[in-house]
């Protein structure tokens, strides 16, 4: 492995995120609002080995943390195939699999085998009509079998992202918590964010990380932030005086860009430096035209050096800030969907 890679703020080339499909089971309002979507054409969708190529070539970089996401990556068929692949790759120290567990009670234990190490479930309510208006779909049940399957097949550190909406959900915060804390596990509260196909989104939906802190404060008692924490993590992790545990990702009100060191590998090969970026660097087109791994390295190392992004920052300085993109400009340039990006 060669040194590690800094942009030109110093952040390392440390975590990489690999979607593997840009296809989703569920239509969540905060992501793909939409009744109709332009997809990816199946041809340009990387193969396994094209994925743990380019993924050999960023660990070799630095990138020593894996995640995969979609749409969602339970879709991909023979998943447990490209986890073996990535999983015996020298140098990572962290495999994870972001899902919103519909499929995982049919595919927990096959992951597990093949070295998936972590799993994280989006969970944003535990209502079932709730559930069936956010999702279009009357699927809770089958998310929260996913959830038992994954601490079934020895899945430790299980988190879930719940992804919170003035007027929506924002009365379950605490019922999330006492959701996770049942199960040994550490919900997530995320700021809804004004990415993708967010075209829905307004300033007055979001319920800010202090508000959520201060909330549960108000039922819990004294709220601390966890000592030790990574602090290149996107997640500020806090605890109740039980033990109790749970983060916040404040992406909208108090970006955290100036310690970012992930990037995105669509499921096509387009490699996005920001959630934000409005372009990418794509990587399949090298590959498929023949590029060698050193020359896929070196573009990689290249772009990484030149990295100045800081799109959350920057958003959160415009004035009368409303949705990142019109309706019309994601048909005609769907890389910019969140459910392509993956998240």
């Amino acid at each position: 492995m060669t040194s590690p890679q800094f942009d030109t703020r110093g952040r390392p080339l440390g975590s990489l995120r690999l979607s593997v499909t840009d296809r989703c089971n569920l239509r969540c309002a905060y992501c793909m609002p939409e009744d109709d979507y332009v997809w990816l054409p199946r041809q340009s969708i990387l193969t396994f080995e094209e994925t743990a190529r380019l993924a050999r070539v960023f660990v070799g970089l630095g990138a020593t943390k894996l995640r995969l996401t979609g749409g969602e990556p339970l879709l991909r068929h023979e998943l447990p195939v490209l986890v073996r692949r990535l999983a015996a790759i020298e140098g990572v120290s962290d495999l994870a699999m972001t899902t919103n567990a519909l499929l995982l009670a049919r595919h927990a234990d096959a992951l597990r085998l093949a070295g998936l190490r972590r799993v994280t479930v989006s969970l944003d309510t535990l209502r079932p009509d709730r559930y069936r208006e956010m999702t279009r779909a009357d699927r809770l049940d089958e998310a929260l079998e996913g959830i038992a399957a994954a601490r079934a097949a020895g899945f430790t550190g299980l988190k879930l992202n719940s992804v919170i909406v003035r007027g929506v959900n924002d009365d379950e915060v605490l019922d999330l918590l006492a959701f996770a804390r049942a199960r040994d596990a550490e919900v997530r509260f995320i700021e809804y964010m004004d990415v993708g196909g967010a075209t829905r989104w307004s300033p007055e939906l979001v319920v800010s990380r202090r508000e959520l802190v201060a909330r549960i404060a108000a039922a819990h008692g004294a709220v601390e932030p966890v000592p030790g924490q990574d602090p290149r993590a996107p997640a500020e992790r806090f605890a109740l005086a039980d033990g109790t545990t749970f983060g916040v990702i404040a992406s909208t009100t108090e970006p955290f860009c100036r310690t970012c060191d992930r990037s995105r590998l669509t499921a096509d090969g387009v490699w996005l430096l920001c959630l934000y970026a409005p372009d990418g660097i794509n990587l399949k087109d090298r590959m498929r035209g023949g590029a060698s791994d050193d020359e896929l390295a070196a573009t990689i190392q290249a772009t990484w050096a030149r990295r100045a992004d800081r799109g959350a920052e920057e958003r959160a300085g415009v004035h009368d800030r409303g949705a990142l993109y019109r309706l019309e400009r994601l048909r005609s340039e769907p890389h910019k969907e969140m459910h392509t990006r993956g998240g």
